[in-house]
């Protein structure tokens, strides 16, 4: 796949989402004063829960031309109105950073910003998404998943989990290990795609959570086998909120998938937080297909490399979102396969 730019020459921003008390703030502040290995540039959320300590962002703070150096080469600055405004002036210094972390106080639904920085030449040119990252208090994040909506209404905290690559699980000194340990299992059964990282007092390792392209459209090649298990689905599961795994052997039918998509995203883009999908389409040679999606945003293209010459032709797909029916997802798909007349099927792992 041709591109413009190489990844290396485009700017990497982590998106960090969290309730308030997660953490987030003694995070940033570690990331500025405590960490010296990487270079960064945090864009704090102008309705964050606090100003970062000390206040460190100050109240006339507006644009990037003001923004605050810190000892470690690190700088902050406040987002008040426009992203594209601010990431827009920031590109001249952006080669100065390792990357960009944006900071995005109670923010249930990324799809905005994703969409903003893949569609707006201006941001694509010169950003793109790395990752997704969840910041939880392992404490008190059952008692926000557990929280009843009014009808209608969405549960951030689920959300947040359901968007993530990468799940923060901070404050652990604070709970057993039995409770951290079913906090964990509960997380796998709403999104068993996100890597579930331990933290005390928000000191996160950042090189798992920077500069890891987890958002790349290929990152589901790299997803365990055991990913698309489905023992534990078997089990009653009483999440709302769910992640599926789906593979099967086989060529698509590249109309008949495409009509299954439109279909899906037409009625249920809302209810789908991401989908991910590895793809075979029959008349398209050894060329092996990737799409990334968040709600009805989906990106596709070939993949860097082709199918090997010996590499079986296994079609990948992930779902996270609301009350999935893997029996259902299964079926359609499967129904996409190219047949050859009297060609029986083979079976997906239902």
């Amino acid at each position: 796949m041709a591109e413009t730019k190489k990844d290396n020459d485009i700017t990497p921003i982590t998106v960090i989402t969290g309730f308030l008390g997660a953490g987030k703030t003694t995070f940033v502040n570690y990331i500025l004063k405590e960490q010296n290995k990487w270079k960064i540039c945090v864009l704090e959320n102008e309705f964050g829960e606090v100003s970062i300590d000390d206040g460190l962002v100050a109240e006339s703070l507006d644009t990037p031309e003001d923004l605050i150096t810190m000892d470690n080469g690190c700088v902050c600055c406040s987002v008040r109105g426009d992203l594209v405004r601010t990431l827009g002036q920031l590109a001249k210094r952006r080669k100065e950073f390792d990357a960009i972390l944006l900071e995005t106080t109670g923010l249930a639904d990324p799809a905005p910003i994703v969409y903003t920085i893949q569609t707006n030449p201006k941001m694509s040119d010169n950003y793109r998404i790395d990752s997704i990252v969840c910041l939880a208090d392992c404490k008190h994040l059952n008692i926000h998943l557990d929280e009843k909506k009014p009808e209608g209404s969405v549960n951030e905290a689920l959300q947040q989990v359901a968007f993530a690559d990468k799940i923060l699980l901070n404050k652990i000194d604070l709970v057993s290990e039995d409770e951290k340990n079913t906090l964990k299992d509960r997380l796998k059964t709403i999104n068993k795609f996100a890597t579930v990282i331990e933290t005390e007092k928000s000191k996160a390792p950042l090189d798992k959570i920077l500069g890891l392209n987890s958002f790349d459209m290929e990152s589901i090649l790299d997803y365990h086998p055991d990913f698309f298990d489905t023992q534990e689905d078997q089990k009653h599961n009483l999440e709302l909120v769910s992640s599926v795994g789906i593979e099967f052997k086989g060529q698509l039918h590249a109309q008949w998938f495409n009509m299954f998509m439109m279909d899906l995203l037409r009625e249920r883009a809302a209810d789908l937080y991401r989908t991910k999908g590895l793809l075979s389409f029959h008349g398209q040679g050894d060329t092996k297909f990737v799409f990334q999606g968040v709600h009805e945003q989906i990106n596709f293209g070939p993949a860097k490399q082709p199918w090997g010459k010996d590499e079986e032709r296994v079609n990948k797909f992930v779902f996270i979102g609301k009350d999935l029916n893997r029996q259902e997802l299964t079926k359609s798909l499967m129904e996409c396969l190219y047949k050859e007349e009297g060609q029986a099927l083979e079976g997906a792992t239902l």
